[in-house]
């Protein structure tokens, strides 16, 4: 499964609202360490599958979303399960420690 993309407007829909557990990388073009975990939260995702959804928000383009769930550093990733934020991470991890993180929580 690929990492997809979500916004202030499909917030609720894609992820509040999603089956299953959902990742959510709050990140923008110009973060160096939001660059970094991009090709190894595309590997998560692709070795995880079903088991949760990885999308990206961008905060520059959706700061209400990241306003509301008090994003002040980026990257951000906050695990949401049944609509509630459950878990989160700051910083950028290496591909392993992110792994085992999102292993645990989901």
């Amino acid at each position: 499964m690929a990492v997809g993309k979500v916004s202030d407007a499909n917030f609720e829909a894609e992820v509040l609202k999603a089956d299953g557990p959902v990742l959510v990388d709050f990140w923008a073009e110009w973060c160096g360490p939001c660059r970094m975990i991009a090709p190894a939260l595309d590997e998560i995702a692709g070795a995880m599958g079903d088991k949760v959804k990885i999308v990206k928000l961008n905060v520059d383009e959706s700061p209400k979303t990241a306003s509301k769930y008090s994003v002040m550093s980026i990257p951000t990733l906050i695990v949401f399960k049944g609509g509630q934020s459950t878990s989160r991470q700051m910083g950028a991890l290496p591909k392993q420690k992110l792994q085992q993180w999102i292993s645990t929580v989901v």
